[in-house]
C-alpha cells in the first residue's frame, strides 16, 4: 500500500505538468513550476527520511526485517535517484523560463529570436524529461509493490478438548 501511495504521488506531480504542445512560457506555467517543486521536493524528502528511518530501524532491530520489509526499503531508496532527476530537471526548467522571460525583454532581432527558440526548446526538453524520470520512479515502485508477495496465513490450531468441554458448560 504504501509503495503504490507513493507512486500515485509521483504520478499526479507528473500529471501537473504540462505537455509539450501546452508548453506556454507565462506565469502560468511560473505557478504550476512553483506548485510541482515543492511537491517533488516535500516527497523526495518523504523517500529520503522514510529509507534512513528504515535503515535506522533495520540496524537496531535486525531480528525484526523481512524480506518485504528489505525490499519494501530498497524501492523506495531507488525511486529516490530518478525523483531526484526530477527536481533538477525541474530546477533547469525554471532556469530556461527565467531565461525566456529576461529575453522578452530584450531588442528584437535573428540572435533573440534564436535564442527564445533555444531556451523554450530547452524548457520543453527538461519538462519531458522530469515527466519521464517521475513515471519511472513510479513505474519501478508499483512494480515492487506487486511483486510482494502476501505474508503466509497460518491456520489457528483447532481447539482442543478441555477448550471444547468449557465452552459447553
Amino acid at each position: 500500500m504504501l509503495l503504490h501511495d507513493v507512486a500515485d504521488r509521483l504520478n499526479t506531480v507528473a500529471d501537473q505538468l504540462p505537455l509539450p504542445d501546452q508548453i506556454q512560457p507565462d506565469p502560468a506555467l511560473s505557478e504550476i513550476l512553483d506548485d510541482e517543486v515543492r511537491h517533488l521536493a516535500r516527497l523526495l524528502g518523504y523517500l529520503a527520511g522514510e529509507s534512513a528511518f528504515r535503515h535506522r530501524a533495520a540496524a537496531r532491530y535486525p531480528t525484526r526485517v523481512t524480506a518485504t520489509v528489505r525490499r519494501t526499503t530498497l524501492a523506495l531508496a531507488q525511486a529516490a535517484e530518478p525523483a531526484g532527476a526530477a527536481l533538477a530537471a525541474l530546477g533547469s526548467a525554471v532556469h530556461h523560463l527565467g531565461l525566456i522571460a529576461d529575453l522578452t525583454h530584450q531588442a528584437p532581432g535573428p540572435a533573440r529570436t534564436r535564442a527564445l527558440a533555444a531556451a523554450h526548446q530547452s524548457l520543453v526538453d527538461r519538462l519531458g524529461e522530469s515527466h519521464t524520470c517521475l513515471a519511472r520512479a513510479a513505474k519501478h515502485l508499483r512494480a515492487a509493490a506487486d511483486t510482494h508477495t502476501a505474508p503466509a496465513v497460518t491456520a489457528p490450531p483447532p481447539p482442543t478438548t478441555s477448550a471444547t468441554a468449557s465452552r459447553t458448560r
